[in-house]
């Protein structure tokens, strides 16, 4: 009786198994390998704290303490939402920095006309929302000297403060912003609201956060299906309760007094 049919089957099998069993262990030392690396060249890049006190005249995410504050918008023009908060700035009576993205700011010019018409200051938040981190240096510069071409042709003035996308910079492309005399700001109160929070959920994020010479980061602007509704509404009352605690409102220029 021939049994070779018999046996096939579990031959397969078995070949199977020792497969499963002997890839994993190839994969995993892969990945450890690779990990290694990248921990490597990871430790040899200062991180945003280091570079923070490495650099404080170029880097900056905090102001003199003093009881000042100021506002910060970024992502924008965006003709969902920025509006909706330059109206609210107005009819409050504040002045706030905009950080514009240079391929919207080319679809939506008007915006940020009436940012500059109506007294905030204007900064660059690179071209397409690209992550500086990630990118060489050639190509962090393009995305200044584009997005600020833009700009200066829509305003007249050419901006010199930077926000990283996400925060993110390098050394080398601090170094080249020093150079040029540009001033790269982060933030040191976070909304949040790019998550899409609700009103409540906003206004704490700022208020237990907020102090002398903060940097409140919010959103004018998103992607496709951004909900920033919760920072419509929380808006007026996070000015209102600050102006109650005898904190007053300026641009970055004016809290880094870079003027």
């Amino acid at each position: 009786m021939n049994l070779n049919h018999l046996y096939a089957p579990w031959i397969k099998i078995g070949l199977i198994c020792i497969l499963l069993f002997t890839l994993p262990c190839t994969t995993v030392q892969g990945f450890s390998d690779a990990s290694d690396r990248l921990g490597q060249e990871s430790s040899d890049r200062l991180t945003l704290s280091q570079l923070l006190k490495k650099y404080p005249d170029t880097f900056r995410a905090k102001g003199p303490a003093n009881r000042q504050i100021a506002l910060t918008f970024d992502d924008v023009p965006d003709p969902r939402f920025t509006p909706q908060v330059l109206d609210i700035l107005k009819k409050e009576n504040v002045k706030a920095t905009f950080f514009v993205v240079g391929s919207r700011a080319k679809k939506h010019p008007s915006l940020v006309k009436r940012m500059k018409f109506e007294g905030h200051t204007i900064g660059n938040h690179s071209y397409n929302h690209a992550q500086f981190g990630l990118l060489s240096l050639p190509e962090f510069q393009s995305q200044i000297k584009k997005t600020n071409m833009i700009i200066q042709k829509i305003t007249g003035e050419t901006p010199t403060l930077i926000r990283p996308p996400y925060g993110d910079i390098t050394e080398e492309q601090l170094l080249w912003a020093r150079k040029h005399q540009y001033k790269v700001v982060n933030w040191n109160v976070d909304s949040l609201d790019w998550k899409g929070l609700n009103k409540e959920q906003i206004k704490e994020n700022i208020l237990s956060a907020a102090g002398p010479g903060a940097i409140v980061l919010q959103h004018a602007g998103g992607g496709k299906g951004s909900d920033l509704s919760g920072t419509l509404q929380a808006l007026p009352e996070v000015i209102h309760d600050l102006r109650s605690k005898g904190y007053s409102f300026v641009t970055l220029p004016e809290l880094l007094q870079l003027r």
